[in-house]
């Protein structure tokens, strides 16, 4: 046996990251997220598709808040940086909206049209955008709140990293006051290395500017991490390996892991006031 990466040859990496073959019903999955989607769209008041950036991909769901000062939460979607749309989340909305928020679900060029350095660029952009025009959907600038799932997560995470006032002139620093990553991608060399590289064409370079793993340090906004306790064991180390590097370098990080949950469902915990990823994302919203 030949090893790519840690213990793994070929087959095992690119099984690790296979995940719609890892999990059985991942298309029902997605296709619930769509549909519960659709019915939140209908029965709430959306701005939609308004842009955050000059391209067609750069496009966020705005969800207003019903009264002034309402914190913020910048939602990002998963689905390797190369499927899926914001249209497909936007019932991680409702139960935030519901209590007061306003939320920003936030869409992005995918690729292989773009390069991960632009994907990640415009997440970055859109939490900036999300910051200048709170105010136009009741929401506090003093409030910012991001989360993710999947890669989403992983874009989550590379924004609560984020210098921001090296990102664009009269952004705080301390914009992000919080972030969320569920099933979150944290290094991104096993990906490069695995059979997801073909749509992504990353080089080793562009794996490790990208890597959050690669910018451990203390001086981050409060971190929630959440996988599935079902997901793949490659997808469940990377939770571990950043939280305990968070960790040791004095960062604030809390980390979870959700019994019974798989890849694909275990975003549904963020949409359900009842469980402890969503209670703790209230309380970091200061809801």
């Amino acid at each position: 046996m030949s090893k790519v990466f840690l213990d793994y040859d070929q087959a095992g990496l690119d099984a690790q990251y296979n995940l719609r073959a890892a999990v059985p019903d991942a298309v029902e999955c997605l296709a619930e997220c769509a549909r519960r989607s659709a019915v939140v769209r209908a029965m709430r008041p959306v701005r939609l598709d308004v842009p955050f950036g000059p391209t067609h991909g750069e496009r966020v769901n705005v969800y207003p808040a019903p009264k002034p000062g309402a914190p913020v939460l910048v939602f990002i979607h998963g689905g390797y940086w190369q499927r899926l749309d914001k249209n497909d989340f936007d019932y991680v909305a409702e139960p935030f909206a519901a209590a007061g928020a306003a939320v920003v679900n936030v869409d992005y060029t995918l690729a292989p049209t773009v390069a991960m350095d632009e994907i990640v660029r415009q997440a970055r952009a859109a939490v900036a955008w999300s910051w200048r025009e709170a105010k136009s959907f009741n929401g506090d600038p003093a409030r910012i709140h991001v989360a993710g799932h999947s890669a989403g997560g992983h874009l989550a995470t590379m924004a609560a990293l984020t210098e921001w006032d090296g990102f664009a002139p009269g952004l705080p620093k301390d914009l992000i006051k919080s972030a969320t990553a569920i099933s979150g991608v944290y290094e991104l060399e096993p990906i490069r290395l695995s059979a997801q590289n073909a749509g992504l064409m990353l080089d080793a370079a562009a794996a490790r500017r990208n890597s959050p793993m690669l910018y451990v340090k203390k001086s981050v906004p409060p971190l929630t991490l959440a996988v599935g306790a079902a997901e793949t064991a490659d997808f469940i180390r990377q939770q571990r390996d950043f939280a305990a590097a968070m960790t040791k370098a004095g960062a604030p990080v809390t980390a979870l892991e959700i019994p019974a949950r798989h890849h694909f469902d275990v975003i549904h915990e963020l949409a359900d006031p009842g469980t402890k990823i969503h209670r703790a994302v209230r309380a970091r919203m200061g809801m």
